[in-house]
């Protein structure tokens, strides 16, 4: 089976499709699987005109309904297939769950659906992803699995096992996770940086941690996690679209400042909401990481939405993480917040580095006067609490605003200056982290031969 786009439906392209305004291709049926057959569509009423027409997720649900999966005989909407489903000005995207071994060979299926719902007046673009994320058919069983052959035997979304004609087949869900790790080649360590809540400067700090990374010698990339807010492209300075990797199954991150990167936005529109659920986000996330040609790295940084959601999941129990950095201000109320992310990394077994306290004082460009706007050193009490590393703090300072907003990372653009290199004890200090991590210290030290 192939591993490419089609085990998340062909994302990227799907994307361009949905709001670059072309069309999808020609349906071709895949290689070696079956193709799923379309119904009819009823004829519309002669009352009904395009302009007063408004695609529905019933109407979304009832076009799905003449769509029948090959391998059950029955429709997809019955085999309970479907979800996520959200429609936005004429724009559909919606997700069939499917199980991981089934992948690209329902790839026909998935192109039916987008052909069943484009049918639907109204409907201006679709988009259609396949997810694979449950674990009931990943643990093996003694006895062989019966051959799927129709009935009552398919996944049900979070129940995580499959009903066939054995019964239920539970397997060994503890161990499920690890066997759907997601494999990345040629990235020795993933750090992942986040928070417990918005607006403290994660992304902010996270892109120069990246980048005194690679002033220190290491091999980095960056991914924006943030499907719905992503802000890689402005602050790296990078437009345009990625380019087909020489495969032609995955894409090429973007370069900047001497590091590799891919976010969401830089296949959408800056200003084009992502109306997508968990189950869409999930496999945008599992894509960029595994279907993006990231070749070497030392590290990859992992720049988290805020919160405890779908993506820290996604990324805790799918991907390999070295450990996570927390960002957090000062103050009381983002320190709960940040607490919370931290033992949510601490539950699914990921190790956390430390706490960088951001916005730690502010120091007025004028007199060069300081004050303490947040309050100061709650980040680092709060990790004396927990009992991890403080990692250090960063002042707030509008020349870290206006480089952020202007493209240029103050590290990359100002080095030399007090707050690039606050960044850099940071960087030290994670790489030290990665370099225990990766068992690295006895190749570091220097080696004393006596003669």
């Amino acid at each position: 089976m192939r591993r490419g786009l089609p085990l998340v439906g062909g994302l990227v392209s799907a994307i361009k499709r949905s709001f670059g305004g072309t069309h999808n291709a020609p349906h071709r049926p895949a290689a070696g699987g079956a193709d799923a057959s379309v119904a009819p569509a009823p004829a519309e009423p002669a009352a009904r005109t395009a302009g007063a027409d408004q695609p529905t997720s019933e109407r979304i649900l009832d076009a799905l309904r003449r769509v029948i999966d090959p391998d059950a005989g029955r429709d997809v909407v019955d085999l309970g297939m479907i979800s996520g489903i959200v429609v936005k000005n004429g724009n559909v995207h919606f997700a069939i769950e499917v199980t991981p071994e089934e992948g690209a060979r329902k790839e026909p299926l998935r192109r039916a659906c987008e052909q069943a719902v484009e049918a639907v007046p109204g409907v201006l673009s679709v988009t259609a992803v396949l997810t694979a994320e449950r674990a009931g058919s990943a643990a093996p069983a003694a006895p062989p699995a019966p051959p799927r052959t129709g009935g009552h035997n398919h996944a049900h979304g979070a129940h995580g096992h499959a009903h066939g004609a054995a019964g239920h087949a539970h397997g060994a869900p503890a161990q499920a996770p690890k066997q759907q790790r997601l494999d990345l080649p040629g990235v020795r360590a993933i750090v992942a940086v986040a928070s417990g809540k918005g607006g403290v400067g994660k992304s902010t700090t996270a892109v120069n941690i990246a980048l005194g990374l690679a002033a220190l010698g290491r091999k980095v990339g960056i991914l924006d996690a943030d499907v719905f807010g992503p802000s890689m492209p402005r602050m790296l300075g990078v437009s345009g679209r990625p380019e087909m990797a020489a495969d032609g199954n995955r894409l090429k991150p973007m370069q900047a400042w001497g590091i590799s990167a891919m976010s969401i936005g830089f296949l959408v529109a800056e200003e084009t909401p992502m109306i997508w659920r968990g189950p869409m986000v999930m496999g945008a996330l599992e894509q960029m990481l595994r279907d993006v040609e990231w070749g070497e790295l030392d590290v990859l940084i992992v720049d988290m939405p805020p919160g405890t959601g779908d993506a820290q999941l996604t990324m805790a129990q799918r991907v390999p993480l070295a450990g996570a950095v927390i960002v957090s201000t000062p103050q009381d109320i983002a320190l709960l917040d940040a607490r919370k992310g931290l033992n949510m990394f601490r539950k699914v077994e990921v190790p956390v580095l430390g706490i960088v306290e951001n916005m730690s004082y502010f120091l007025c460009p004028h007199c060069g006067g300081r004050s303490d706007v947040f309050g100061h050193g709650g980040a680092r009490d709060e990790a004396a609490k927990l009992g991890c590393d403080f990692l250090g703090e960063v002042p707030l300072h509008i020349a870290i605003r206006e480089t952020s907003d202007g493209g240029r990372p103050i590290v990359a653009s100002d080095p030399a200056s007090e707050h690039a290199k606050a960044y850099m004890a940071i960087a030290r200090k994670v790489d030290a982290k990665i370099a225990q991590s990766l068992g690295e210290q006895a190749r570091r030290r220097p080696r004393i031969v006596v003669e």
